[in-house]
């Protein structure tokens, strides 16, 4: 049974400047929620307790974000404002949470290489720390773990992506063995729409088998001169098996402002504070666009 979890969460988010220049991107909110505490709880609905996040400069705040804040709490008490007391309290025991920093920006393969020792020979999962991906069902790191549980090897999940965009993910080459899940044979980062193997990209989520870390240890620098967790993959494909999940669900891309934009809309509506109000601003405010 996979326990832990890792979630890289170091990156400078130079997308979303000036806001990334003293609040790390993890922690810019989706209505009134950081994006990584919807990754953290999408972890722990899947089964996971441990969790080590890799954090850098800048990050302290998602230290705090999931630490006991004592001040709080008790002007919480004093005001009687007990929904949120539980609230705030239930953050600090979602899981535990371990924290390691990444001195440099070294890319996605350098910052999960800094997990080996805490994941002492297990199999785990990794969750990107600035990305949403939800489902009607099962989490979809979950729905990972029983595919893994199913094979006993590496996993990673899949999303259909329109061919003008394939440049911009990870994309797998491989078979089918069922109707959701395809077996690989190999992994290419960010290739041209004429040279892509497919138009299912790499989303997010990942299973990986311990045996990851002796290939992240050994490659070199690949695009960007950084370390690259698709390179790595692309070496342990040749002896160990791994697949592909075409996972039930969304991913919510609030990389750029429009998806951030979109995604703090949909989920607003998800929102039964204020979805009734929005729905209604929402049905106005477009009657009268052109």
């Amino acid at each position: 049974m996979i326990k832990k979890a890792v979630i890289p969460a170091a990156g400078y988010g130079t997308r979303f400047l000036p806001i990334t220049k003293s609040q790390p991107k993890e922690m810019i909110p989706i209505v009134d929620t950081p994006v990584i505490q919807y990754v953290v709880e999408e972890a722990v609905a899947s089964g996971i307790t441990d969790i080590l996040m890799i954090i850098g400069k800048g990050k302290r705040a998602i230290e705090e974000h999931f630490d006991r804040s004592p001040i709080l709490e008790e002007t919480l008490l004093e005001k009687g404002n007990f929904d949120m007391l539980e609230k705030i309290r239930k953050i600090s025991d979602l899981a535990n949470i371990h924290f390691v920093w990444q001195k440099e920006m070294n890319g996605l393969g350098d910052a999960i290489r800094l997990a080996r020792y805490h994941v002492n020979n297990e199999p785990f999962a990794i969750l990107l720390g600035d990305t949403l991906v939800k489902s009607e069902g099962k989490p979809v790191t979950r729905q990972l773990i029983d595919v893994y549980e199913q094979y006993g090897s590496s996993v990673v999940a899949l999303e259909k992506v329109k061919p003008e965009m394939i440049h911009r993910y990870g994309v797998i080459d491989g078979t089918p063995v069922d109707a959701q899940v395809l077996k690989a044979t190999d992994w290419i980062e960010k290739p041209n729409p004429s040279e892509a193997p497919s138009n299912l990209a790499i989303a997010s989520r990942y299973i990986f088998t311990p045996e990851i870390f002796d290939y992240l240890e050994h490659i070199l620098p690949g695009k960007n001169n950084e370390i690259q967790l698709t390179d790595a993959m692309r070496l342990m494909v040749k002896k160990y098996p791994m697949y592909g999940l075409i996972f039930n669900g969304k991913r919510f891309d609030i990389g750029n402002k429009l998806g951030f934009l979109k995604t703090n809309i949909l989920y607003g509506l998800q929102d039964e504070e204020i979805r009734d109000d929005l729905r209604e601003w929402l049905i106005a405010f477009t009657a009268g666009l052109k």
